[in-house]
């Protein structure tokens, strides 16, 4: 059987890295991307954690020759891509009024522009194979809105419209899409931002877990990147086949209230 190749963006940390140690469990060949420095090594540790290839590529998302480059040698090392997982995201907080448009710029440029460029970039290999998964990360901030997050929220809201034309594109060629919308993920990042409402609030982490992030979580827990990562490797299986276009809230409750 021959071995499948999963890229994943954003995928050296956090939501990426979970799903990534995810399908190399299930034997993928696992192309990493991401800011971190120390990204190679993370690719030559997962990879001999679970004897499968794996490379890093240190594309800037913002720049769409980068990300044509990163395909191509994925096509040069692996030969196809069956998987591409857009991940990559970050987020800034502020009201609208004081919101920076250099912020806006990039928000909308690394969580909705990369994976449209990503997206166009594995299609025509997608279609000459007959197969194709793609699976993009928005989040229960793509189906609902909180103040103070104007690029946040339209980027996660963008990548759901996004998902849903590539799945009616993709029927006719056996190439599906579809977004996972998580709610909170105990991430390093979220851990920073644990710390930090903290202080803002004065209130202790335990406080800020219950009283902040969780609140509109019905099931009071963080969802994990194990979680995620299953979900992910669900919808790139065949037992997902006519699943396309949709996206699928994992947070606790939150987006059914």
């Amino acid at each position: 059987m021959q071995t499948k190749t999963a890229l994943i963006t954003g995928s050296t940390s956090g939501i990426g890295l979970g799903i990534a140690k995810a399908f190399a469990q299930k034997g993928y060949n696992i192309v990493f991307n991401g800011l971190e420095e120390n990204g190679v090594q993370i690719a030559q540790e997962v990879a001999q954690e679970f004897g499968v290839q794996a490379f890093f590529s240190g594309a800037n998302l913002l720049k769409e020759t980068e990300i044509q480059q990163m395909v191509t040698q994925t096509y040069k090392t692996f030969g196809s891509i069956q998987v591409l997982v857009n991940n990559a995201g970050i987020q800034h907080v502020a009201p609208i009024d004081k919101f920076p448009a250099d912020k806006w710029s990039l928000i909308i440029g690394v969580n909705l522009s990369a994976a449209f460029h990503t997206s166009k970039a594995v299609w025509q290999g997608m279609k000459t194979q007959k197969f194709g998964r793609i699976i993009n990360i928005s989040s229960a901030h793509g189906l609902r809105a909180s103040a103070f997050k104007s690029a946040y929220v339209s980027s996660k809201h963008g990548v759901i419209g996004l998902t849903k034309v590539l799945g009616l594109e993709g029927a006719v060629h056996n190439i599906t899409c579809n977004a996972i919308c998580p709610g909170y993920v105990r991430t390093t990042l979220v851990k920073g931002q644990i710390a930090d409402q903290a202080k803002v609030h004065q209130m202790t982490p335990e406080e800020v877990i219950e009283k902040v992030l969780l609140k509109k979580h019905a099931i009071k827990k963080f969802v994990t990147v194990e979680e995620i990562g299953n979900l992910a490797l669900f919808l790139a299986s065949d037992h997902a086949q006519t699943i396309t276009g949709t996206s699928i809230p994992m947070d606790g409750g939150w987006t059914a209230q």
